[in-house]
C-alpha cells in the first residue's frame, strides 16, 4: 500500500507492507502523475531500498499538494432511496440522477482539509441530523487511470440537503467532512473492484449503535464511466481521488453524536476510523 506519512521531522511518501516503510518521493501529488506501469515501477524499486519500521512512523491522509478530493452520488439503489426519503419535496431530482446517462459529481476536499485515519471528523454545528457515508474511493492519476483504491468517509449533513437540493455544497463541504486512507491499494492487487465488501459500526460509549454491511457489487454505476465524466471538463495535474458513492446510509432519523466512533473497512483494501466531533470549525 501507498502511504503518506511523517517520520523523524519529515513527511514522505512511502509504500509499506504492513511491516515496513520505503520512501518513494518528498510528496504523494508526483507519483499521481505517473502511468500505471511507471507508478508499479517506481515501487517495485524502492522496496528493494531502505525502510522503517511502520509502527515507528505517523500515517497521513493519502493525499498533498494539488490533488483534490471530489464525490459522486446516487450511484447505489439505497443511497437512491435514502436522497428519495429526505427530501421529498425533491424527490424526483433524485430519481432523475439515478437513471440519467450524467452522474452526479461534485468537489469534496482539499488535500489540506482531508482528515486521516484515526483523525477527527466533524458534524457541522448547524444541522441536526448528519451521518457517516462509507465508500470505495478511487485514486485517479492526471491522465484519468485508477491508479488504486481506498476508503472515503463522506460526511454529510441530511438536515441541510433535506431543506433544499442546492444547499448540498453546505451539506457536504464543510471544515472536517471528508476523511480518507489508509492509504493507496494499488489496482494490481485488487482481483475485482466490483466485489469488495463493505462494512461500518458506529459505536458511542463503547456500545454498537448502528452496523451495516454492503459490496460494490451493488454499485448502479461503472467505476471509469465516473472518472470519464469527472475528467471531462477538468484537468488534475497531481492527479485526483474521487470517491464512488455509498450504500450504507443509517436509517432516519438518526444521527451521529460527539464521541461516536465511525469505522468502515473495505475488504483487500484497508480500515479507515475516525472520532466524531459536534463542535465549531477552529
Amino acid at each position: 500500500m501507498i502511504i503518506r506519512y511523517h517520520h523523524q521531522g519529515e513527511t514522505l511518501a512511502g509504500v509499506t507492507d504492513g511491516h515496513r516503510v520505503f520512501p518513494l518521493a518528498d510528496q504523494l501529488a508526483p507519483l499521481l502523475r505517473l502511468s500505471v506501469s511507471d507508478l508499479r515501477a517506481t515501487l517495485d524499486e524502492a522496496l528493494a531500498g531502505p525502510a522503517a519500521d511502520y509502527d515507528e512512523v505517523e500515517v497521513l491522509a493519502p493525499v498533498d499538494g494539488r490533488t483534490e478530493v471530489w464525490a459522486a452520488g446516487v450511484t447505489y439503489q439505497t443511497s437512491q432511496s435514502a436522497r428519495m426519503e429526505e427530501s421529498e419535496r425533491a424527490a424526483s431530482v433524485y430519481e432523475q440522477i439515478y437513471d440519467a446517462d450524467r452522474p452526479e459529481l461534485f468537489f469534496k476536499s482539499v488535500a489540506w482539509r482531508t482528515i486521516a485515519d484515526n483523525g477527527q471528523v466533524r458534524c457541522r454545528t448547524d444541522s441536526s441530523i448528519d451521518v457517516p457515508e462509507p465508500e470505495l474511493a478511487l485514486a485517479v492519476n492526471s491522465r484519468g487511470q485508477i491508479v488504486g483504491y481506498g476508503i472515503c468517509n463522506d460526511l454529510s449533513s441530511r438536515s441541510i440537503e433535506a431543506a433544499n437540493p442546492l444547499y448540498l455544497p453546505q451539506a457536504k463541504i464543510y471544515t472536517g467532512s471528508c476523511a480518507l486512507g489508509p492509504g493507496i491499494k494499488p489496482v494490481w492487487d485488487v482481483a475485482d473492484p466490483y466485489a469488495l465488501p463493505l462494512h461500518c459500526t458506529i459505536e458511542r460509549a463503547k456500545s454498537l449503535v448502528w452496523q451495516g454491511s454492503a459490496s460494490t457489487s451493488q454499485l448502479h454505476r461503472q467505476l471509469t464511466d465516473l472518472v470519464e465524466w469527472l475528467f471531462r471538463e477538468l484537468e488534475f495535474p497531481d492527479g485526483v481521488w474521487l470517491s464512488t458513492g455509498t450504500c450504507l446510509v443509517p436509517e432516519l432519523p438518526f444521527s451521529l453524536a460527539d464521541g461516536d466512533v465511525v469505522t468502515i473497512a473495505v475488504d483487500g483494501v484497508g480500515t479507515l476510523t475516525n472520532t466524531v466531533r459536534r463542535t465549531a470549525a477552529i
